[in-house]
């Protein structure tokens, strides 16, 4: 049976606070980017940003742990800035409707500090 990449999106995503447990405890977050042809990538963030461990800890620690709680053949790629680890641009991903809500809410608070000001004149 295969998966799809939208069906290993969901189950990474699922599990992903689990094995950000670890990662949190050295200061460090994970973010999901993207799922192609089964490889996850992910951005390792806060102190493991750049750190001399991280490639260690995307093999040993990430994909160890999804391997054991989804597929054992995903692999799992650190978006480091590297032209090897580079996030291809066709990758799966979920929306993220959030980040316009955002921008709609930034644009309605800001008319309506413009309309504040304008009625004090």
């Amino acid at each position: 049976m295969t998966f799809s990449d939208e069906d290993i999106y969901a189950a990474v995503k699922h599990h992903l606070p689990e094995v950000n447990e670890y990662i949190a405890s050295h200061g460090g977050t994970i973010k999901l980017l993207g799922v192609k042809n089964g490889t996850v990538y992910i951005e390792l963030a806060g102190t493991c940003h750049g750190c001399a461990m991280s490639l260690m800890t995307t093999k040993m620690v990430v994909q160890k742990r999804l391997r054991e709680l989804i597929h054992p053949e995903l692999t799992v790629i650190n978006v480091d800035g590297t032209p090897e680890n580079a996030l291809p641009d066709d990758v799966y991903r979920e929306d993220e409707p959030e980040a316009e809500e955002e921008i709609d809410e930034e644009i309605s608070l800001w008319d309506k500090a413009k309309s504040l000001f304008s009625k004090e004149k």
